[in-house]
């Protein structure tokens, strides 16, 4: 249930903390007072899409905080956990958005959201019903889903939908191959050519990674032997001017000078190192003149090796390990198509197999939709007379497929007759809105016992209807009030007198401000708002009043 409720800097509320209480709630109030900004802002808990003309003029920023008490099993922790969502501390799950001139923001249990996930949350939370929600019971996928709400089927649902997916996926692979067939001659040739390019150029990751370096080797070579003789030249250019010789030179005077004073031993000692790392880069120098070769044959070998995966890289992808990818689904493709006769026999099987997997689930489904259909029925015409439809039909039919569906083997159709003597008729084509708004209540009063969803909200769905009829509408969103909690928006007094608890939305000016506030009423003021809502004051008004609380 919701039992907390917060708006800040929303149209004309600027702050708002309700703390709603189970059972049946009603909320009344003036036609403009702020009612909707109420129901808005539920909305926008659980998703919808916010705007920022809602901002309260001359704020920067609005914010909804909303905390639902969940019930342990609920799906919407098991929703939390695939996400990464902090739990419900004490199975209290906290909502917040912010709506600014800038970016809106979303949390779940203070932790940032998408605005799709806090729409799988809220589906789960809150069942809406304004003056065009029940629009969607027209729909034949919501028929079917309440029809399997009421016969409990979500276990046969699941079934069946994992079993026609893999049918579908099946028959996805083996469609695609079988027009593999009209691939021909071309592909064949085409994928031959590509494997044959790939495996003849024969590079290794070992060239790939050295080639670069040798090909720069091989470019500069004339310029490196020169480079290396003249660093030769230095080391060694003649007994006493090459830098070999007079280090030498230099370490034995170095020598000399330790004998004739120890002293100097510390920092004549580096003049040895130098040394010694000069006689090594002697050698090393010679060794690498030994390996130098200008050949204009390896240059122009290297040369087409690099131009050679240049062209590879950009048929087949920018990097080396791209190129064998490539190839080894050219394979993969081309063993598919050579062998396609094989593979195509056995997708035949998977094929049959998988649609008896579908048959047998979907037999299961039928059979328990079958039973259910009667039972729905029969339940909703007896909530529905109770609504005012005194001699109303409703049944429930089911209509088989020649071909499995993604919803079953079956078509529905909510027929409905609300006058005697005329035959019922599919609802969509006859149900003006109040008789649809009705026919909803009647179908959640048959589901109340079924249904898991914890708050349910009416907005006005009693509007269009006359007195009598709205006080069977008040009686039945009062025992639903016993399963769930509910929450109506409403203009019937006999309506809200009926609510267990009854709030009133009023707005007042301050500071050339106009500001809703919302308060709960009981005893004088209730009997107040009745006769209001009545069409009037004065003691005749009041006696109603006191009468619809009193009866």
């Amino acid at each position: 249930m919701l039992t907390l409720l917060k708006i800040k800097n929303l149209a004309l509320v600027d702050q708002l903390l309700w703390e709603p209480c189970s059972g049946f709630i009603c909320i009344t109030g003036e036609t403009g007072a702020g009612k909707s900004v109420i129901i808005g802002s539920i909305r926008l808990a659980l998703g919808e899409r916010a705007d920022k003309t809602l901002i309260r003029n001359g704020e920067q920023q609005a914010s909804i905080e909303a905390i639902f008490h969940l019930p342990k099993n609920s799906p919407v922790h098991h929703i939390l956990a695939s996400h990464d969502i902090p739990p419900c501390e004490e199975n209290n799950l906290f909502i917040k958005r912010i709506i600014s001139t800038s970016a809106n923001r979303q949390f779940i249990n203070d932790s940032p959201c998408t605005l799709n996930l806090l729409r799988d949350v809220g589906a789960y939370l809150v069942d809406m019903h304004g003056p065009n929600d029940h629009r969607s019971l027209l729909s034949q996928d919501r028929q079917l889903s309440l029809l399997d709400a009421y016969g409990e089927h979500s276990s046969l649902v699941a079934a069946y939908s994992e079993a026609w997916q893999l049918w579908q996926h099946a028959c996805r692979d083996y469609e695609e191959l079988v027009n593999a067939n009209d691939a021909g001659n071309h592909e064949i040739e085409l994928l031959h050519h590509q494997i044959n390019e790939i495996n003849n150029a024969d590079f290794s990751a070992n060239e790939v990674a050295t080639l670069d370096e040798r090909w720069q080797r091989a470019r500069n070579g004339s310029r490196i032997q020169e480079q290396v003789a003249r660093m030769m030249s230095l080391l060694n250019d003649n007994e006493h001017s090459g830098i070999n010789s007079q280090f030498h030179d230099l370490a034995r005077c170095a020598h000399d000078l330790e004998r004739l004073d120890s002293s100097t031993t510390l920092w004549l000692t580096p003049i040895e190192t130098i040394l010694v790392e000069l006689n090594e880069l002697e050698n090393n120098l010679t060794n690498y003149s030994d390996t130098l070769d200008s050949n204009p044959e390896e240059l122009y070998q290297l040369e087409e090796r690099i131009n050679l995966f240049e062209s590879l890289k950009r048929k087949y992808g920018p990097e080396f390990d791209d190129i064998f990818a490539h190839r080894d689904k050219a394979l993969q493709r081309l063993d598919s198509i050579e062998n396609r006769s094989e593979r195509l026999e056995e997708l035949r099987t998977i094929v049959s197999q998988r649609r008896k997997e579908v048959d047998a689930a979907g037999l299961a489904l039928s059979k328990a939709r079958r039973l259910a259909a009667p039972l729905l029925a029969r339940s909703i015409m007896e909530h529905s007379r109770e609504l005012g439809f005194a001699q109303a039909m409703f049944d429930v039919v089911l209509t088989n497929h020649k071909e499995p569906g993604s919803q079953g083997f079956e078509d529905i159709e909510f027929l409905f007759g609300p006058n005697p003597g005329e035959p019922s008729k599919p609802l969509r084509l006859i149900a003006s809105s109040g008789e649809l708004a009705r026919i909803m209540l009647a179908i959640k009063s048959a589901l109340a016992d079924k249904d898991a969803t914890p708050l349910l909200v009416f907005d006005e769905i009693d509007a269009n209807v006359g007195g009598e009829v709205a006080r069977a509408v008040g009686i039945k969103m009062q025992q639903l009030g016993s399963k769930h909690q509910v929450i109506s928006i409403t203009h019937f007094p006999q309506v809200a007198a009926l609510a267990y608890h009854h709030y009133l939305v009023q707005k007042a000016s301050s500071a050339n401000r106009t500001i809703s506030y919302l308060r709960e009423i009981s005893n004088d003021e209730r009997i107040s708002e009745l006769a209001r809502m009545l069409g009037g004051g004065g003691k005749h008004a009041i006696t109603l009043a006191e009468a619809l609380l009193k009866h």
